[in-house]
Parts: C-alpha cells; structure tokens; sequence
C-alpha cells in the first residue's frame, strides 16, 4: 500500500491539480488509487467530478467514526476520493487537535484504506507546515514537494531544507522529492529558476511540468489532461513523473485508460 504525500511551502503551485493528475496517471496501470484530501479548502474531489453541491467528507464525520473508509466516492474506473467535506470550526479544530495529540488518530481512521490490497493513496495538503501533514508523516512512503518555476518558490526552498514543514525530516522511508511545476520557456525568470532547480537538486528533481492551458482547460471540464489532452505537453511531463513515482515505490505503470466521468458510491 505505497502511500505519497503531496505538499508544499506554499500556495498557488498547482498541487492540488498535480495530485488529482497523479492520481491519474498512477490509474493507468489498472492499480486502485485513492486521492486522499486534507486540505480544508475541499477542492480535490472536483477533479474527480465530484459536484460542487455534495458536501460529503470525512472530517466533519471524525468524531463520530473511527472508520474513514465509509466516505469514499467512486470517481470511475479504478480510482477513488475520499474528499475533506463540508466542516464547521468546531469540527476542524476537533480534527487538527486529535491529529496533533492523539498519534494514533490517523492510524484509526485509515486502517481499512491503509491494509486494502494494491490500494495506492496519494494524500494532497495545505501548503505550509499543518497538522496533517505532521501526522502523516509516520506514515507516508513518499513526500512529494510541489515548487513553481518562479522566485517567490525559490525563496522558499530552505523552509523544506530546514525541516520547517514538518519539524522534522520530511520522509524517513523512499525520501522527498521535489517537482517543479508550470515552468515557462517563453519568460527568462522561469528559464534562471528552472535551470538553478535542475543544478541545485539534482536527482532530487523528479520532474518539470512545462506551462500548459491544457490543464486549465481541463480542470474547467473536470477531466485529467490525460482525458482532455493525452498529447499536451503537461501530460507527458506528468507521466513521467509518475513512472518515475513508480519505480521509486516499486508500483508497475501500464498503459490502461481511466475515464473521469463519475458515478457516486462507496468504497
């Protein structure tokens, strides 16, 4: 059951939709893959098809259930969402104070998803340092860090260096890696940050998603850029990165297909 940790320091790098197409591309193989959201923003299950109208999620359910299985949605084919919900304050902070103090909470909550056969989750997060992330640290099998080909990005690459987003090291099993996304050739400053991320991470770098509008348009249409644009430039990068997932977490990637359009039901 590899599981992956998508974050990063900051917001606005497209991790959410790099997660959701990771998601994806992970699929392809005919594996079950489960897009996992901690992020109290609730956007991840969008990508899926999931209408803006369903409200449904495991947070607001935390205190009540122990058993976090029981709120994922078939987003068609072989993957699954289990979306953060609709959340009052009150269960929000129940939630990131049981995170933070009881360290046995997510373990709880997910053993079902955790112990299901060939289950590959992929867990998307709020950017910056956050109790989720913290606690599922323990956990993860690979953190992936999302940066931007740009300045504000760069700037912030000693707060992953310095251990600020967990307060500790990211990942103690395959390690993190980073991914640097929406890379523009046709602008300079992306050009200088692109290539100072190449020579300062090395093997570290796990990828370069080139700037595509076919990502916009596709997350418009709620489809993967592998349903909207299977020949995009972002599409290939994607699928790069994920076989390069893949082989570090030892996952075989095929070339099947996963269609997007959903149908609603449990696990």
């Amino acid at each position: 059951m590899p599981l992956i940790c998508v974050c990063s320091p900051k917001g606005g790098v497209g991790k959410t939709t790099l997660t959701a197409n990771l998601a994806y591309a992970l699929a392809r193989s005919g594996s079950k893959v489960l897009a996992l959201d901690f992020d109290v923003q609730n956007a991840l299950r969008l990508h899926f098809g999931v209408p803006l109208s369903d409200e449904r999620g495991f947070v607001a359910k935390a205190a009540e259930s122990s058993d976090w299985s029981q709120f994922v949605l078939t987003a068609g084919g072989n993957i699954f969402v289990l979306p953060y919900g609709e959340a009052s304050e009150e269960q929000r902070l129940f939630f990131e104070e049981r995170l933070t103090n009881d360290e046995h909470f997510l373990i709880r909550g997910l053993n079902t998803l955790l112990n299901y056969p060939g289950l590959i989750i992929v867990a998307d997060f709020p950017p910056g340092p956050s109790a989720a992330l913290k606690a599922m640290s323990r956990l993860a099998d690979l953190h992936l860090v999302i940066m931007q080909a740009d300045t504000a990005s760069l700037s912030l690459l000693p707060h992953v260096e310095n251990h600020r987003l967990t307060g500790d090291v990211l990942n103690r099993k395959a390690g993190h890696y980073f991914v640097l996304n929406q890379s523009d050739n046709r602008r300079q400053v992306s050009r200088d940050v692109t290539a100072f991320m190449e020579q300062k991470l090395g093997n570290q770098l796990l990828g370069v998603i080139h700037r595509d509008e076919s990502v916009i348009e596709a997350n418009a249409s709620q489809q993967s850029v592998f349903d909207f644009s299977p020949a995009s430039a972002a599409a290939f990068d994607i699928e790069l990165i994920a076989k390069r997932v893949a082989g570090i977490l030892g996952v075989k990637i095929g070339d099947g297909t996963v269609h997007s359009k959903p149908k609603m039901s449990g696990f």
